[in-house]
């Protein structure tokens, strides 16, 4: 009877023993969630911080917002992974030697980025694609004068203000700086670096590339 009655209403039975099956504690479900590989979701998203990263670096003296994002992201990212790999190294090793590549592609992907910071490359390259509108449009400002921009695009840079004084231009971008207005300059005749300059106001120069620097003002 009890048997036929199982056969009639298996779905019953299933229940039952989910029911009084013992849930698995926090423990157990941190150990399984490290036990396996980092997935679809952990490594695009190293990927993006990468990215906003790199993005932040190529503006002159850094962009605030992206800051704060790609840093709270970026420690956030590294304590999960390296929760992750301890649990992963104590419990389950075959499973790091077997997807070897998907473990390695997170710290691979913040090598490279930060890799890439540090040598300024991001920074380089695009003041390098923007050069040639940048002096175009310093050929259309006279000496002394500034020119508001109002965060118009030139190159790949949105500014907001130009001026020239004595062969040197000086032009705003538009949300750079982590604390102070920032921008580039280009000056034919090399300028002094990590020292406030006579006649340049209260402005620190740090070269980028060629006749091109960085100006933050303190």
């Amino acid at each position: 009877m009890s048997a036929s009655a199982s056969g009639q209403n298996p779905d019953g039975s299933v229940a039952k023993l989910i029911e009084i099956a013992e849930k698995p504690t926090p423990a157990q479900r941190l150990i399984s969630w490290a036990s396996r590989p980092p997935g679809r979701l952990y490594i695009p998203a190293c990927a993006v911080i990468g990215l906003v990263l790199l993005f932040e670096d190529s503006m002159p003296a850094g962009h605030l917002p992206t800051f704060v994002i790609g840093m709270g992201g970026g420690l956030l990212l590294a304590g999960m992974g390296a929760l992750r790999l301890g649990i992963a190294l104590a419990v389950a090793r075959p499973m790091i030697r077997y997807y070897w590549l998907r473990w390695v592609s997170a710290p691979l992907i913040a090598f490279v980025a930060l890799g890439l910071a540090v040598a300024d490359v991001p920074l380089q390259m695009r003041v390098q694609a923007s050069s040639e509108q940048l002096l175009e449009l310093r050929d259309e400002v006279a000496d002394p004068t500034t020119i508001p921009r109002n965060g118009e695009r030139t190159g790949l840079y949105s500014l907001r203000s130009v001026s020239v004084t004595d062969d040197v231009t000086h032009y705003e971008v538009q949300g750079s700086g982590l604390f102070y207005p920032s921008g580039l300059a280009h000056s034919p005749e090399e300028l002094p670096v990590g020292v406030f300059v006579p006649g340049q106001g209260s402005r620190i120069y740090e070269h980028v590339a060629d006749d091109w620097y960085v100006w933050v003002d303190h």
